[in-house]
């Protein structure tokens, strides 16, 4: 079949090896479908493509079908411990947060008040997110090993700049080329302003999503929102899949859960930012608020991380927290016997006790390296170490996040969201990250392609203030 079309995340033959993975992740005994897969010429999961170099044969595409239904039958047993619904996560953590009382001079006032120090910090929180992003671009899906070759051909490491093409060996590019679609708008000689990135295109949406519906906003008003705003050929892995099952007629939260072997991976966690934005002090209300969006597209994990972000940067933006305590407060939110908690607070732990990042990094990437490099669980344990290590520096914390692999830009991004708001203003920012982003963001979401960081902090303030 000459030219046969490969659509990545969403082909049955490649869902269920991801899906034999995610069982073995949450305790599913799923051998005897495994042995049936491998009999039948199955094949393993893409390491980091969407998508099988070949189609499969009809029959086994119909035998891919069935088997995911099988495994969506196995229950898991840790199911109690790590609960998707919002209610039986709250009973989990004894310890959720209540609004904090407002501080004299808060950083992001919950109340109506000056604009100034809330849109200062908030135009500071759009642009560390944008610089880690554009930091992690060029390596992402790189492994660790690479991304450190790379930074040290050109005296670049540890992190502390961006990444260069020029003086990178020939071998060593050959060897480990930059990411293709990232490296002609992110390489420190080709920045010229923010290019469109998925970790930049869902806090629009989020942004959008709150001038629209509110705060009140429900699942199905995200999910109507993607649908009309956001082309389908911009999400990945569980939001692709989402996105199909809701053109297949099936409603949230049933979309996180059909044939979406994904949805403990990292997607709904980068769309928690505008959430902890507009709720300054209010973990709590964040997370919840975080909570309605994940279910869209997440389950367990991929809801948690989500949530702990959320309540991170509330916390952060509340003003009465340093870097650790927003953390803290993020872990609140989070059933404290889960895989994410442990895992968060093992990175903590880690980063607390040894003066080394590469080494921080070299102990999560033995617990953790078994799982895929898009994961919640190892990429919220790295950032979590990331930041803490960083004490709150914003170079530390976006090039620690970048430098320790995995999902590289969405880390990145994350770390540099909660270090530009606790930084509190741009200029607090070096401008050797700011300048090249030319305060102009490009992106396929309706009506924001172009716009100026300062212009996204301006919205975003109208709606952390909005009653």
């Amino acid at each position: 079949m000459t030219g046969a079309l490969r659509l990545t995340w969403v082909q049955p033959e490649d869902l269920v090896g991801h899906e034999l993975r995610q069982a073995a992740e949450d305790g599913r005994d799923a051998s005897g479908i495994a042995a049936v897969w491998r009999a039948a010429g199955g094949p393993p999961p893409p390491p980091a493509a969407g998508a099988s170099p070949r189609p499969a044969a009809p029959a086994l595409r119909a035998l891919a079908l069935r088997l995911l239904d099988e495994l969506a039958e196995l229950p898991s047993p840790l199911a109690a411990l790590e609960p998707t619904d919002l209610p039986a996560i709250r009973a989990a953590c004894p310890d959720w947060p209540t609004p904090e009382p407002e501080p004299p001079e808060p950083r992001v006032p919950r109340a109506r008040a000056a604009a100034g120090p809330a849109v200062e910090a908030l135009h500071a929180a759009w642009l560390g997110r944008a610089v880690g992003c554009l930091l992690g671009k060029p390596v992402e899906k790189l492994p660790l090993h690479a991304i450190r070759a790379l930074g040290r051909a050109t005296g670049n490491w540890p992190l502390t700049t961006w990444f260069t093409g020029r003086g990178v060996p020939a071998e060593l590019a050959r060897a480990h080329p930059w990411n293709r679609r990232s490296a002609p708008t992110s390489l420190a000689e080709n920045i010229d302003g923010m290019p469109e990135d998925d970790d930049l295109n869902y806090p629009l949406l989020n942004l959008l999503l709150l001038q629209r519906h509110g705060r009140g906003f429900r699942t199905a008003d995200v999910a109507r929102l993607w649908l009309d705003e956001l082309p389908a050929g911009r999400v990945f892995t569980a939001e692709r899949v989402a996105y199909r099952n809701l053109l297949s007629g099936i409603e949230p939260p049933l979309t996180a859960r059909r044939h979406n072997p994904f949805r403990e991976w990292i997607g709904a966690a980068i769309r928690a930012d505008v959430h902890g934005w507009t709720h300054p002090g209010d973990p709590g209300a964040a997370a919840e608020q975080a909570h309605r969006d994940a279910v869209l597209t997440h389950t367990a994990s991929g809801v948690h991380s989500a949530m702990f972000i959320a309540a991170a940067i509330a916390a952060a933006a509340g003003g009465g927290h340093d870097v650790h305590g927003a953390l803290a407060a993020g872990l609140t939110v989070v059933p404290p016997h889960s895989r994410l908690a442990r895992a968060v607070r093992s990175g903590i732990a880690a980063a607390r006790a040894e003066p080394r990042f590469d080494t921080v990094v070299d102990r999560l990437h033995t617990a953790h390296g078994d799982r895929h490099w898009v994961h919640a669980v190892p990429n919220a344990a790295l950032l979590a170490a990331a930041l803490t290590h960083a004490d709150g520096d914003f170079t530390g914390s976006v090039c620690r996040a970048v430098s320790g692999g995995w999902d590289t830009d969405s880390n990145g991004a994350t770390a540099g969201s909660v270090a530009g708001l606790l930084a509190g203003a741009p200029e607090a920012l070096p401008e050797r990250w700011t300048a090249p982003l030319k305060n102009r963001l490009a992106t396929s979401v309706t009506g924001f392609d172009g716009i100026g960081f300062d212009a996204l902090a301006r919205l975003t303030h109208q709606e952390a203030i909005r009653p």
